[in-house]
């Protein structure tokens, strides 16, 4: 377990506060990394930190963020007058168009 407590003091302006800073300061100078292992970190992190994010991927980020920012819509006055007709009966479907989705989703 690393001795080095990183967490800021819970009053940085007081006096303890300050011992606190100067005395993590200190601490984490006394903890560097050689040049030789700073050069192997380096290296290995190199390696395996490379990150290709898929263009499917970016379109969708792109799309979502142009979802976001678009307005809402309001449906409700077609859904109660949608509702209000399927219960009296008097909704007609358009079979075309149900049959044209229908098929265009399905090939």
């Amino acid at each position: 377990m690393n001795s080095i407590d990183t967490r800021a003091p819970f009053f940085p302006n007081s006096k303890t506060g300050q011992k606190e800073i100067s005395h993590s300061k200190r601490a984490q100078a006394l903890k560097r990394n050689s040049y030789q292992r700073t050069q192997e970190l380096n290296n290995t992190s190199s390696k395996d930190a490379k990150v290709s994010i898929p263009e499917a991927v970016k379109d969708f980020s792109r799309i979502k963020s142009a979802v976001d920012m678009a307005p809402p819509i309001d449906n409700t006055d077609k859904i109660a007058r949608l509702k209000s007709q399927i219960q009296a009966g008097t909704y007609q479907p358009n079979y075309d168009a149900v049959a044209d989705k229908l098929l265009s989703s399905e090939y």
